[in-house]
């Protein structure tokens, strides 16, 4: 098996398609929206009321069009001043967002906040979908492209449950920093293998933990499966795989390697059905 970059276009769900059906609505006096959690915004362009945004998040990167918006900062170290100088009706985020003293203070100031709980299911899907039909508005809309997801989940469910040959062990590798980690279990990582009908070779321990040696050669993954930002972050795909640990797995002797963008891959958002179809084609299928 060869190294390569995932293909982009055969992963995004159609949902953009979908959003001039549902962009009709008049915006003005509809209400003013800041977002954080790109998985959030996502939802946002979805539902076609990105005219609405008057702020995102730095993790806000999908679609090209979020980048442009007026960004607020990291989702964990906001600031109640910034966010309020954008006059925002509501703001809806993850339970990441804070700090929550700064969540307080825009209650405190009439703005709506609306956090949403991560559990790393397809139910966290329909609630960030649902809290920007309610926060935009538009919750009409919010049910008619959460059913549409709901029957491409269903469908994709299915797909991943056919499979009856065996689970490819494979190695979610975290690197966005020097200290590379790999994933465990309750991880957004680990839910995602799961979903796509591979095994995770890091089961036995909760969270996220620094890459060894030791670890790596009792694993055995067959395949490493990461974010493109972390090769970036590693100086590219030469320098990932001189990273000594990684000499003692199956996966090195065939470069065996998937990588996606990070917020595709984790971040659970209306993307999610044509990804995790794709990654089920392309790693366990293969």
């Amino acid at each position: 098996m060869s190294q390569t970059h995932f293909p982009r276009r055969r992963t995004v769900l159609g949902w953009a398609a979908l959003a001039p059906a549902f962009a009709g609505a008049q915006t003005a006096k509809l209400p003013r929206l800041v977002t954080v959690g790109g998985a959030i915004t996502e939802c946002v362009y979805a539902l076609g009321a990105e005219a609405q945004l008057v702020g995102t998040d730095t993790t806000s990167l999908y679609p090209l069009a979020a980048q442009q918006t007026p960004k607020v900062g990291y989702m964990r170290s906001l600031s109640a001043e910034g966010l309020l100088a954008l006059k925002p009706d509501a703001v809806i985020g993850t339970t990441e967002a804070g700090p929550p003293v700064v969540m307080d203070q825009l209650r405190s100031a009439g703005v709506k906040v609306d956090l949403i709980a991560a559990d790393h299911s397809w139910a966290e899907v329909q609630r960030k979908l649902q809290a920007v039909g309610r926060g935009s508005g538009r919750e009409v809309q919010a049910r008619a492209l959460q059913a549409k997801l709901d029957a491409d989940w269903a469908a994709t469910q299915q797909l991943v449950a056919r499979f009856s040959g065996r689970k490819p062990k494979v190695l979610f590798i975290l690197s966005h920093s020097s200290t590379v980690q790999v994933a465990g279990e309750k991880t957004a990582a680990d839910a995602m293998l799961r979903f796509i009908g591979a095994q995770n070779v890091m089961a036995g321990f909760n969270g996220y933990r620094p890459m060894t040696a030791e670890a790596m050669a009792a694993a055995a993954p067959d395949l490493i499966l990461t974010s493109t930002q972390g090769i970036e972050a590693q100086g590219g795909l030469d320098k990932f795989w001189s990273r000594p640990e990684l000499a003692l797995t199956p996966a090195f002797k065939t470069k065996a390697l998937v990588q996606l963008d990070a917020l595709e891959l984790l971040g659970f958002g209306p993307r999610m059905p044509g990804t995790v179809r794709a990654l089920h084609q392309r790693i366990v299928l293969a």
